[in-house]
């Protein structure tokens, strides 16, 4: 991660970072303004909802961690994700805005999927493959959860992101 932020927190490319999922937020606002009454299929009902959810996601996100960076002085690593998870009351929120989420993105590329492709593939038909990619957003959902709470795998959090 160290050597990675060389590269991702350079001013020109977290700019250019940034600006990308401004657009893709505003972009897919406006598909959901000009596609809200259209939508007809349970999974083009799900692509609006959780694209909107991501939307959300992506500016509460993107607003902590530039908090926790520039306000708080924080190292905004996999402690600082893990804390909102195991600090109450937090927690009461962070379990569900990750949760749902996880399950959002891979519900959203699933309605895409469904979309997109016409071919059966191992015998199962886009709208099977599609409830499988969700099912396995659902596991790996509940895979991370349960990895990030300190309650069962003994994560210790730094005293300094214990905010409250």
């Amino acid at each position: 991660m160290n050597s990675l932020r060389l590269v991702y927190r350079n001013i020109f490319v977290e700019t250019i970072l940034l600006s990308a999922v401004f657009i893709q937020m505003v972009s897919g606002i406006k598909l959901v303004i000009q596609n809200r009454k259209k939508a007809i299929s349970k999974f083009e009902k799900l692509r609006i909802y959780t694209g909107l959810y991501l939307a959300f996601f992506f500016i509460v996100h993107i607003g902590v961690v530039m908090i926790g960076r520039t306000v708080f002085n924080l190292d905004t690593n996999i402690y600082f994700g893990a804390a909102g998870l195991n600090i109450f009351p937090l927690n009461l929120f962070f379990i569900p805005y990750y949760s749902v989420a996880m399950m959002a993105f891979f519900s959203h590329l699933a309605s895409i999927h469904n979309k997109k492709i016409k071919n059966r593939i191992c015998g199962l038909t886009p709208k099977n493959q599609s409830i499988a990619i969700i099912l396995f957003g659902a596991f790996l959902m509940l895979f991370i959860i349960y990895g990030l709470t300190n309650r069962f795998n003994g994560m210790l959090i730094p005293i300094q992101y214990n905010l409250i």
